[in-house]
């Protein structure tokens, strides 16, 4: 294997024949302060080895700087990684079919700025695909194109931007998903297309330790794995209903209420009557005028049991 070299302020240009450089079964290996242009294959390709750096590069089959009337026809992938423990930071990738392939495990992806092709024309900024569990993407800028996610495995998606309606996908192969954090993000989408910050492609039936909060969102649809409702009114039967926020259909793992009587009541009770299609419906044994604040999650611990699926 090779091992210790540096390929640095060098311009690959591809002139649309193949591909920039294919790195196999090295370590340590670093392409620093590189452009690579004009690839249809790869910009660069990473098989087996570990520990390669890539950092401060731009990436782009068709130079642009947004907006191309070419941006449907884009092909190619700038960075295909099929190889564990490798570094991408501070790359900006601007014209390709996709942005970064990672195929293997333990690789991170930071500060990178996606706008390769945009998801109208079915372009993908960062591929997750289901071998590459312990990935970490961080701090980066997902603009017009999302990050796709499949059968996630340990991955998480933190502090990131996406803008023009970007959004994560989680696309269901086996239908599994074991360890998923999406946290402190930023959406903006347009007004009135009102897509949501995390979709599912196909159905998840195994779901464990599945974390998305603390989003943040505009002209988007906020989707969490905990929501919180409160509902006012003079009854003996009120219904939270989280179907809109919660990302996975019928799941409630956990959930908590607190029940306030507003005025004078004697003897009254309360109770939760039933948790399906992720509404919780509180009913009490007298008409009265409360508030009822409910918390739910849609957490699950390894091997944790959930006893409300059989009702959702």
């Amino acid at each position: 294997y090779y091992e210790g070299i540096t390929f640095r302020d060098i311009i690959f240009d591809s002139s649309y024949r193949g591909g920039g450089i294919r790195v196999v079964d090295s370590v340590r290996i670093r392409i620093d302060h590189c452009f690579f242009l004009h690839f249809t294959t790869h910009g660069v390709l990473i098989i087996k080895g570990h520990e390669t750096l890539i950092s401060s590069c731009f990436l782009g089959q068709q130079p642009t700087v947004g907006e191309d009337q070419m941006e449907k026809h884009y092909s190619g992938t700038a960075i295909d990684i099929d190889s564990n423990d490798n570094v991408i930071t501070d790359v900006v990738i601007f014209s390709a079919a996709v942005g970064i392939v990672l195929r293997s495990e333990a690789n991170t992806v930071t500060g990178v700025h996606c706008y390769n092709k945009a998801d109208v024309y079915g372009g993908v900024g960062i591929l997750v695909k289901p071998e590459a569990s312990l990935t970490r993407i961080g701090n980066c800028y997902m603009d017009f194109t999302g990050v796709v996610i499949e059968d996630p495995s340990q991955v998480r998606v933190t502090d990131g931007l996406f803008i023009g309606g970007a959004n994560v996908v989680l696309r269901s192969i086996k239908g599994s998903i074991s360890g998923l954090n999406i946290e402190g993000n930023m959406f903006r989408g347009y007004e009135g297309v009102g897509n949501s910050i995390v979709e599912l492609d196909g159905n998840f039936t195994a779901v464990d330790q599945v974390v998305i909060e603390r989003n943040n969102v505009k002209d988007m649809v906020l989707k969490s794995t905990a929501g919180r409702v409160t509902v006012a009114g003079h009854g003996s039967r009120w219904v939270a209903d989280f179907s809109r926020v919660l990302i996975f259909p019928n799941r409630v793992s956990h959930f908590q209420y607190a029940f306030h009587i507003r005025g004078a009541a004697n003897n009254v009770t309360h109770w939760v009557s039933g948790v399906r299609r992720n509404a919780v419906v509180v009913e009490s044994s007298a008409k009265v005028n409360a508030v009822v604040s409910v918390v739910v999650d849609q957490y699950n611990a390894v091997d944790e049991t959930s006893y409300l699926l059989s009702e959702s």
